[in-house]
């Protein structure tokens, strides 16, 4: 029994020698430090702006009806197809126009014919008249005959303005150079008032048509340079403010505004979704100061969001946040992060908490 209990003293002494010295011992991080790029809050780059939905849209853009009724004959274009001012995209039955059309010539020729021969009795009484050979009654008569016929034949000629400009909605012709963008009928189709036929619009020239609410319309000024961010494509567009409206009254409150495009080489497209970031002066106070960092360099885990930041030991500190409003590319910070705070927006390897990095 006495040599158990002095083993047993032997091994506590040994487990206890074995945590002291362990104690004293430091682990030494041997791994390479992780190349990262950070960025500062400050306040040149925290003043907010306004962000408003929109579309692109062609800034000449028209749909194409007509004013008479009649079948479809032809159709001499097809979606995607380039016209010229002037070319004739489709045609409508006008047997109808053609009749009446010959109907006017020859009206015009019977009143021309009748103008001239009252032209000529109007010139020979008043010749007559001035020898005393003809009565003051007998000019009179002639005068009003030659006035009639003069005026039945303008009356001729304006009928035939008018079926000739009745032509011009028989067959359709493009207003400006551009793109077919739509085709709504088809050959042997009826065509109606008004019906839309064909929409064209002019390529590579582009406006985005934004609505923006009633409580921020009076901080954007005409001539305000703006950023497009292009979402489908994810490219940012620079354009100027070309419109204000002045009215919400059919818009449920939101103001049209339209911006004028740059001119870019990016793929841009009719009916693409983009947003429009409205630059807005505004002098705040400390207490006011938006803290906005880009989303890409957020951290996503579960429900929480947070952000890589450098500690004094030149190591990554995660800090979780409480985000705002989305700007853009850019979100507001509400609590976590402060201004001049620096914060990674990149690294060259995957980060973790208190990993050593170094700043590029």
């Amino acid at each position: 029994m006495k040599n158990i209990l002095t083993a047993v003293l032997f091994l506590i002494a040994i487990s206890f020698t074995s945590c002291k010295k362990e104690k004293h011992e430091t682990y030494v991080d041997n791994s390479p430090a992780i190349t990262v790029k950070v960025n500062e809050i400050s306040q040149k780059n925290s003043n907010p702006f306004i962000v408003a939905s929109g579309k692109i849209e062609a800034k000449n853009s028209v749909t194409l009806s007509t004013r008479m009724m009649g079948y479809i004959t032809k159709i001499n274009v097809k979606v995607g197809d380039k016209v010229s001012k002037g070319q004739l995209l489709l045609s409508i039955n006008n047997s109808d126009l053609v009749a009446k059309r010959a109907q006017v010539n020859a009206g015009i020729s019977e009143a021309t014919a009748g103008f001239e021969n009252a032209k000529k009795d109007y010139n020979r009484y008043t010749a007559l008249f001035k020898d005393n050979s003809a009565s003051q009654k007998e000019l009179d008569d002639i005068t009003a005959n030659y006035n009639m016929a003069k005026a039945r034949l303008e009356a001729a000629n304006q009928m035939k303005n008018e079926i000739n400009s009745q032509f011009s909605y028989a067959n359709i012709r493009s207003p400006f150079s551009g793109v077919v963008t739509s085709k709504f009928v088809n050959t042997g189709d009826m065509a109606n008032p008004g019906m839309p036929l064909l929409a064209v619009e002019s390529p590579k020239i582009f406006q985005v048509s934004a609505m923006v609410a009633e409580s921020q319309i009076s901080k954007i000024t005409k001539g305000t340079k703006v950023n497009v961010i292009v979402k489908s494509i994810d490219k940012t567009i620079t354009g100027k403010v070309a419109e204000i409206s002045t009215s919400a009254k059919n818009t449920g409150g939101q103001y049209l505004v339209k911006i004028t495009l740059d001119k870019t080489k990016e793929n841009i497209m009719s009916g693409m979704f983009v947003s429009v970031q409205f630059p807005v002066e505004k002098v705040k106070t400390d207490e006011e100061s938006l803290v906005l960092i880009p989303t890409g360099a957020l951290i996503h885990s579960g429900q929480l969001t947070g952000v890589y930041t450098v500690s004094q030991a030149n190591t990554a500190l995660l800090r979780w946040l409480r985000l705002g409003r989305t700007y853009g590319d850019k979100v507001e910070i509400l609590s976590g992060l402060n201004a001049d705070e620096k914060y990674i927006i990149s690294a060259q390897g995957k980060l973790f908490n208190g990993a050593k990095i170094t700043v590029q």
